[in-house]
């Protein structure tokens, strides 16, 4: 008998993060198992169902924005269906919101399917109390009710346990596509540089990211206006506070230094990456930060604050980047947050000014040892075998 797996997941490709690249490399190595995938459908231009490398994917909803909300019931009714013809051993729900409900539903109908709950998201804790207080008794079940919990952090594992887990839990942390993220020929960046008219003297500076509050770019913008010598600031992403971001920039007068690109195909990123003297991520939480794995593939040295999980505690352990914020904030005349926005232009400063190679190499070894989607979907094959 073949073995079968059905995700949820309230978003997947096109649209592109860090928990939906995880799902895709993971599914794509692992053959033993048949992988079929529930997600929004969001967009009306979107198929309902298509296969994409190892996974089916069924989208459920009318292709608009209600799709998000009705994700939990919409999705449960499609599995209960998809359930009576393939007989899945395990349900696997990617982030403990809409998808960790719709698990929840469908274990609650059939509890003898083992249940696998990942924890990805970033979001801080006062951000998820917000949004589930008033319904915090269910949406403690979506915790309590799993067979196993796999969380990209301790961070986020230790979170479930606050909600009352006790049940197995094992950190399988996000990877890195080594032959994708790897250093662009001198060519290709001298044509990006071109396209973008950035100056020879200018040093670049690039974060990529949704432009939301919890990911800090207002903090980055805010930064760079202590930095003494030429640069581009370059913006990869899009987000609800974009328009925000642009106004900021032009009342610290930095408009003219800021480029905002907007979406950038992830297949393109590492010309970006390989271009930028120096990315940053000044996050105020973060679940991992597939982000900082990605530049330092590339060659190009990190600079970040580390909220949370973020990936940068382990990298900046291991001398692979510079890490802002955490120690020498005792200047009483200015708050916390003044302070860590001019830590983070003293570690630009830094990382541009130094030779940053072994920080790179040690980064690159790293990786290599433990952070290849090879290495991560070994182990949570073992997690599926382990359930069944």
């Amino acid at each position: 008998m073949s073995k079968k797996v059905l995700i949820f997941s309230m978003t997947y490709l096109p649209l592109v993060g860090g928990a939906e690249i995880a799902v895709k490399e993971i599914a794509d190595r692992i053959d033993s198992f048949n992988f079929d995938l529930i997600t929004a459908r969001l967009d009306k231009k979107l198929a309902k169902f298509e296969k994409i490398g190892n996974l089916n994917i069924y989208r459920v909803g009318r292709g608009w924005f209600l799709d998000k909300y009705l994700f939990p019931f919409l999705s449960y009714f499609k599995a209960k269906k998809l359930h009576q013809e393939k007989k899945y051993q395990i349900v696997w729900a990617i982030m403990a919101f809409y998808a960790g409900l719709a698990a929840l539903f469908f274990k609650w109908r059939f509890p003898q399917v083992k249940y696998l709950l990942t924890m990805q998201s970033g979001d801080s804790d006062f951000f998820i109390w917000l949004r589930t207080w008033f319904w915090y008794p269910l949406y403690k079940k979506i915790y309590t009710k799993p067979d196993h919990i796999q969380a990209i952090s301790h961070f986020l594992l230790d979170r479930a346990r606050r909600y009352g887990y006790k049940g197995e839990g094992k950190i399988v942390s996000n990877g890195v596509d080594t032959e994708l993220f790897k250093k662009a020929s001198s060519e290709e960046i001298k044509q990006l540089k071109n396209e973008l008219g950035i100056k020879k003297n200018e040093k670049i500076i690039l974060t990529v990211s949704r432009l939301v509050y919890k990911n800090g770019i207002d903090r980055l913008i805010k930064s760079v206006k202590y930095l003494d010598f030429p640069f581009k600031l370059i913006i990869a992403g899009r987000g609800k506070d974009e328009e925000k971001l642009k106004i900021l920039a032009e009342k610290t007068g930095l408009e003219e230094k800021i480029l905002f690109l907007g979406h950038v195909d992830y297949n393109d990123l590492p010309k970006y990456y390989s271009m930028a003297d120096v990315f940053v991520r000044a996050s105020r939480s973060e679940g991992f930060g597939n982000v900082f794995l990605e530049s330092l593939a590339c060659g190009t040295p990190i600079v970040g604050t580390a909220p949370g999980g973020s990936s940068l505690s382990i990298l900046s352990g291991a001398k692979a980047g510079l890490l802002c914020g955490v120690i020498g904030l005792f200047n009483k005349e200015k708050t916390k947050e003044e302070q860590i926005i001019e830590d983070i232009a003293k570690k630009i400063d830094q990382a541009i000014r130094d030779n940053m190679n072994q920080h790179i190499q040690n980064g690159q070894k790293l990786i290599e040892e433990e952070y290849t989607w090879d290495i991560i979907a070994l182990k949570m094959n073992k997690i599926f075998n382990q359930l069944i």
